[in-house]
């Protein structure tokens, strides 16, 4: 089932999301090589906790950590721990947070340092992807709008998408309905209307498109090594057109 969002409940969800734009810009300030995942992951969830939120992912069915963060080949589902970030990397930060009651999700994959020229390029149209999904989240339109939209940016750059994970609706729940691919035909899927509220979530790959879940149960990986790049807003559909609820004040991609 869908739930839509009354105008009061969105402007708690752009609350929450104001928040979690926060913690992605204060953890960019610490990307560098040496850094590790663990040491993120605490800054990140000092913060969160220092302004009234909850780490959405901490606990989330067993998750260990506040944030997920997923370096060069985990897509997503990264577990912050002792690995020190390298030159060259390129690491995936992905940021809930519930506050008053409401939920709100985002990512955004970052360079450490100088990368490869192909891996900017994979971050650039994996962020182009998302900014093409959400443009389509528009009153009347359907999810496979979102989701053509999406596939289009990034197979025309040569790119894969991963096809086994998707984006979601968000509010009072981590993961509500309706679920949101990135690939597939336009015109097809559920109505999107006034209130509904959409995790997009690009998540595209520099080889193969398809992924495996390490041991952990957790971290889940390009099956070849190649590198993937995650980039994910909560956007609200009203009628004045997309509304995105975790939109960060702070330039993120040097």
């Amino acid at each position: 089932m869908i739930i839509r969002k009354s105008a009061q409940e969105v402007e708690k969800m752009a609350a929450a999301g104001a928040l979690v734009a926060e913690t992605i810009a204060l953890v960019a300030e610490h990307v560098r090589p040496g850094v590790t995942t663990a040491e993120l992951d605490r800054i990140g969830e000092e913060h969160i906790t220092s302004r009234g939120g909850v780490p959405t992912s901490k606990g989330y069915r067993g998750f260990p950590a506040a944030l997920c963060i997923s370096p060069n080949s985990v897509v997503v589902h990264g577990i912050p721990g002792p690995h020190p970030l390298e030159e060259g990397d390129i690491v995936d930060v992905d940021v809930g947070v519930t506050l008053d009651g409401f939920v709100a999700d985002s990512a955004y994959t970052f360079p450490v340092g100088d990368v490869p020229a192909e891996a900017e390029r994979l971050l650039e149209t994996c962020q182009a992807a998302l900014a093409a999904g959400i443009a389509e989240a528009r009153v009347g339109n359907r999810v496979g709008d979102i989701s053509a939209a999406v596939q289009r940016v990034a197979e025309e750059a040569g790119f894969g998408v991963v096809r086994s994970l998707v984006g979601h609706g968000v509010g009072r729940s981590y993961h509500e309905d309706p679920q949101i691919p990135n690939f597939g035909p336009a015109g097809r899927g559920p109505l999107l209307s006034e209130g509904m509220t959409l995790a997009i979530e690009p998540m595209i790959t520099a080889g193969r498109p398809e992924v495996y879940v390490h041991d952990d149960g957790w971290t889940i990986s390009t099956v070849d090594g190649s590198l993937a790049a995650h980039f994910e807003h909560t956007v609200a559909v009203t009628e004045a057109g997309p509304r995105i609820l975790t939109a960060s004040a702070v330039p993120l991609l040097r």
